[in-house]
């Protein structure tokens, strides 16, 4: 049975970690032109939904995430609260006490370790007893998706095998995928800005 979450906001110097709204849908569809978050996180569905409907398709089931037990976060900028990144923890407690995270930063706001600190940032939260007391969080990614292992490693996450051809592209195409996890009693890495 899924457990509805509380959502939750986490302010970080130029960023704030929101859920999602409605609204949202512009900085979304501007995301899902970018070639690599499309190919990476969008999902099957997404990408087989026309152009002009993929950012609706994709906000859609994460306008409730929190209510149905996935912790969702829309990355935005403080200043302007427009959406430049996203980390999702979904599969709460799934497995006792464990969550499974994923993430994306708009190629605009790309440079500045902004999915490191924000995925950093919700591993923290998802820790912490007043959070969501998790003990493990884990991500994999494609071998052939290097940005995104930078980003799990500069965020604390180990490398801890590598899955055979785990990741499945649309067209069929397979990949080897990194597994990478961070538990609640790993040293915290120095990620700046976080």
């Amino acid at each position: 049975m899924t457990r509805a979450l509380q959502p939750h906001r986490i302010e970080l110097d130029d960023v704030v970690l929101r859920p999602f709204v409605a609204s949202d849908e512009e900085a979304v569809a501007e995301a899902l032109r970018d070639p690599d978050v499309l190919r990476w996180t969008a999902g099957t569905a997404v990408i087989r939904t026309p152009a002009d409907r993929r950012a609706q398709r994709w906000l859609r089931p994460r306008l409730d995430a929190w209510s149905r037990g996935d912790a969702i976060f829309a990355v935005a900028d403080r200043a302007t609260d427009y959406v430049i990144g996203n980390v999702a923890l979904r599969d709460v407690h799934r497995i006792p006490d464990q969550a499974v995270a994923a993430y994306w930063v708009n190629p605009a706001a790309r440079g500045r370790a902004l999915g490191a600190r924000a995925l950093d940032a919700a591993a923290r939260w998802a820790f912490a007893p007043d959070g969501l007391g998790l003990h493990r969080i884990s991500l994999d990614h494609s071998l052939v998706n290097e940005g995104s292992c930078r980003v799990a490693v500069r965020a604390g996450f180990q490398l801890e095998g590598i899955m055979r051809h785990y990741y499945v592209e649309p067209s069929g195409e397979r990949h080897d995928s990194h597994l990478h996890a961070r538990l609640a009693t790993d040293h915290r890495p120095a990620v700046a800005g976080s």
